[in-house]
């Protein structure tokens, strides 16, 4: 298993198993697709990465981190995500959508912020409202639609962003929620919000699809997640997805080592520990840290940010400075 080799997870194909994990970019105009998304997406199909994944949009508009994210709450945005879709496609990669509600981590001006718990994120953001059964169902319904808009844009793939501290993070971890009712307490009950997400997202999303979730497997904080509590957790919801994309922290600010491949024995221990398919992420750009931990089945994608930013053509690199046997775009043959 190589980071050029190809991957199959139900109907989506991969040709290579490197993966843009989501990044927000924050430069969207009122929820839309613009120039700079065309642009910066494209760059990463045109440089071969195997799946691109778009970044956290908003399932309600008051669930973008910021005013400037991409949202999804509207069949008005399908048009904008369907032309990244097709772009991906027209190049050979697979390209997938992350869904997500920051929760009490929103700074969208002028509108209520809501969480489980009526627990800020730190003294610069507001103290969130405590979210009623009423505004928990809603937001559930909202992933629900989400998918489907997901869907009508040709995703191949969607994930569910329950890491990094935003709103499902929030119900999953008893840092943040301190809930007294069906949804706190307990582990079984902390994660039936994630559960009521991903039965109604299985709704409207096609069986032939694969779903990702999106998890932090450590709050770094002493009686938050642990990578065994989390293992408790993806074992409990497994059955709603395909894959997990392995990452950490974002509850809380915490002091975090980090390292290349910091998260990477996190991803290994759900993969073996929950039978399921994992992305690993966490400063894996060195390509033989990349083939390391193919070759040894910590995960079966990887996940490079940092790299790709830096570099959306880092899949030729490596094919040029390795030898690798592998067809890049022969419009850019000549410079390797």
């Amino acid at each position: 298993m190589s980071i050029i080799s190809e991957y199959k997870l139900k109907d989506m194909k991969l040709k290579n198993r490197l993966v843009l994990p989501p990044m927000c970019m924050y430069s969207s105009e009122k929820g839309y697709v613009n120039e700079f998304y065309k642009a910066h997406y494209g760059s990463f199909a045109l440089g071969q990465v195997g799946l691109i994944i778009i970044e956290a949009t908003g399932v309600t508009e008051n669930g973008r981190i910021t005013d400037d994210d991409l949202g999804i709450w509207n069949e008005k945005f399908v048009d904008g995500l369907k032309n990244l879709v097709d772009f991906s496609h027209k190049y050979g990669s697979a390209c997938g959508i992350q869904l997500a509600h920051a929760g009490r981590k929103s700074r969208v001006k002028n509108l209520e912020h809501y969480a489980p718990s009526k627990i800020d994120f730190k003294d610069t953001y507001n103290i969130p409202k405590e979210m009623s059964l009423k505004e928990i169902e809603y937001v559930v319904s909202s992933f629900g639609k989400s998918a489907k808009y997901a869907n009508l844009a040709g995703m191949d793939i969607i994930e569910i962003h329950a890491a990094h501290g935003y709103l499902i993070h929030q119900f999953l971890s008893p840092i943040t929620n301190k809930r007294k009712d069906n949804y706190g307490g307990e582990l079984k009950n902390r994660i039936l919000f994630l559960k009521m997400i991903l039965e109604e997202v299985k709704k409207y999303w096609p069986k032939n699809k694969p779903i990702s979730l999106r998890v932090s497997a450590s709050d770094y904080i002493e009686d938050g997640i642990d990578i065994h509590m989390m293992v408790k957790i993806i074992n409990e919801i497994k059955e709603y997805i395909d894959i997990v994309h392995v990452s950490s922290g974002g509850l809380i600010e915490t002091d975090i080592d980090v390292y290349p491949g910091y998260q990477v024995e996190f991803s290994n221990i759900i993969k073996k520990e929950c039978d399921i398919p994992t992305i690993a992420v966490g400063l894996l750009e060195d390509y033989n840290l990349s083939e390391y931990i193919l070759k040894n089945e910590k995960c079966d994608l990887v996940a490079v940010g940092r790299g790709l930013l830096r570099n959306p053509k880092l899949l030729m690199e490596y094919v040029d400075k390795n030898k690798l046997k592998y067809n890049c775009l022969t419009q850019y043959e000549r410079a390797y």
